[in-house]
């Protein structure tokens, strides 16, 4: 096969061998060529020192952000690449980290520690692939494989465990028995990792192509009980109605699976029916209803992604598309949907009818969204033709309405108000001398007590 390694990176490896080390692409790197993936980045490891990597590339910008634990970053503007000494680690006190780690002239030592057998692989073009732990079949075979006892290597880093279901799901593998089993035999330790961690693991895995296969992963393996408590109410709880043919777990998976993979959609996917099994109500027919279970969500999402310590941006995103995906039930008029495309904004109001097409497709195998694409064409006519739907579009301005008389405060927003309110109704009236005209007719009295 074809080993395609950017030119910045063999630079690398030939200035290291050219000073009598060895070295190679290891990892990731290697993986993703052999399946045929582009590598997102590229790490390389030697038996050079810290202190002689340092040496060799004295003339490159270097950090030492690792160098405790055998790595220093060199810096080119192709790009960055890790350099790190082969080593073997001493003991994994707190599940993350070996309290010390000894540097080795063998790499064997170093694909030893490695977490998967598919990420224990090394190459470079003298030598040729290096696969002391049948990485490569594995890859074949489309296993995810502990590299030696997998509870030896998850007792070295709990995180380990949400990486294997991340593999698996991102590359539709399975996970071989023995690490499977370990999996969830230690998926309570998973709490002892900071929140950080899990939640790149996490995100990693929404944004898979078939995120459905890893949080089901997730909820076999006992991860989902440590991590995301509040969803598994959903599993199996019945909806009681005939227009949901699922159970609220599985609707949830079948529209995250539907949607783009854009984070704040899949998590409002994954969360946008979180209230349903604590809002329902049966009524005398025996048919359930989740009353305000999309405000209730709304919160518990905004919980959720706190308690992650993600950032506010994400979570707002996600807080008003879990809030406004009920809207799809509303018989909307224009004016109805120009106050939705205001309080969304013109690239998120169809994100929120990416998740509704997404939420009614997945309800029942019958049900019919065409009055959703209806509302997609009214809403991007509504935009195409500029017409107003925020105070800031108005052709008149809080400026224009002082200088005809009125004194900064309350009243100007009180009138811009009043003006939004006459263009949602009538667009045509959209143009300044008409709005001057009508806060005239309107507002004399107002101004006359100024």
């Amino acid at each position: 096969m074809e080993w395609s390694i950017p030119t910045y990176v063999e630079n690398i490896i030939d200035r290291l061998e050219e000073n009598g080390f060895s070295a190679y692409i290891v990892g990731g790197s290697v993986r993703d060529i052999l399946i045929g993936k582009e590598p997102s980045d590229f790490d390389v490891t030697t038996d050079a020192l810290p202190e002689e990597i340092e040496v060799i590339f004295k003339d490159y910008t270097t950090l030492e952000v690792g160098k405790k634990f055998g790595t220093v970053v060199v810096v080119q503007e192709e790009g960055i690449v890790e350099v790190t000494t082969f080593r073997s680690d001493g003991e994994y006190l707190d599940g993350r980290r070996p309290e010390r780690v000894f540097f080795s002239k063998n790499i064997f030592d170093d694909l030893s520690r490695r977490d998967f057998t598919i990420n224990a692989m090394a190459y470079n073009k003298n030598t040729g692939l290096i696969d002391y732990f049948n990485g490569m079949e594995d890859l074949e075979k489309k296993k995810i494989k502990a590299v030696g006892n997998p509870q030896e290597r998850f007792e070295e880093d709990y995180l380990r465990i949400m990486r294997a279901l991340r593999f698996a799901t991102q590359l539709e593998f399975y996970i071989e028995e023995e690490t499977y089993n370990s999996c969830k035999e230690y998926s309570e330790y998973i709490r002892d990792i900071s929140i950080e961690r899990i939640r790149e693991e996490f995100f990693k895995i929404v944004l898979s192509k078939t995120p459905s296969y890893g949080i089901n992963l997730m909820k076999d393996t006992g991860v989902l009980d440590v991590i995301l408590p509040e969803i598994t109410k959903a599993i199996e709880f019945n909806q009681h109605n005939s227009h949901h043919d699922k159970d609220v777990f599985s609707h949830t998976l079948c529209v995250l699976d539907k949607t783009s993979p854009i984070l704040h959609l899949r998590l409002a996917a994954l969360f946008h029916d979180i209230g349903k099994p604590y809002t329902l109500t049966i009524d005398e027919k025996g048919i359930g209803h989740f009353y305000e279970h999309d405000k209730l969500g709304a919160k518990m999402a905004k919980e959720i992604l706190q308690r992650w310590k993600s950032s506010n941006e994400l979570i707002e995103k996600v807080s008003i598309l879990i809030y406004k995906h009920m809207t799809q039930h509303a018989n909307l008029k224009e004016k109805g949907l120009k106050r939705l495309l205001a309080a969304l904004g013109e690239d998120e109001i169809f994100t929120l009818l990416e998740l509704q097409k997404a939420d009614r497709s997945c309800s029942h195998e019958e049900a019919d969204i065409e009055d959703l694409l209806e509302r997609e064409e009214s809403i991007k006519n509504i935009i195409q033709n500029k017409e107003a739907y925020d105070k800031n579009q108005l052709a008149i301005s809080g400026y224009d309405v002082i200088e005809l008389g009125y004194k900064q405060g309350k009243v100007i927003g009180e009138i811009l108000d009043y003006l939004l309110e006459k263009v949602l109704e009538k667009p045509e009236l959209n143009h300044k001398e008409k709005l001057i005209e009508t806060v005239k007719q309107n507002f004399n009295q107002v101004k006359s007590e100024k």
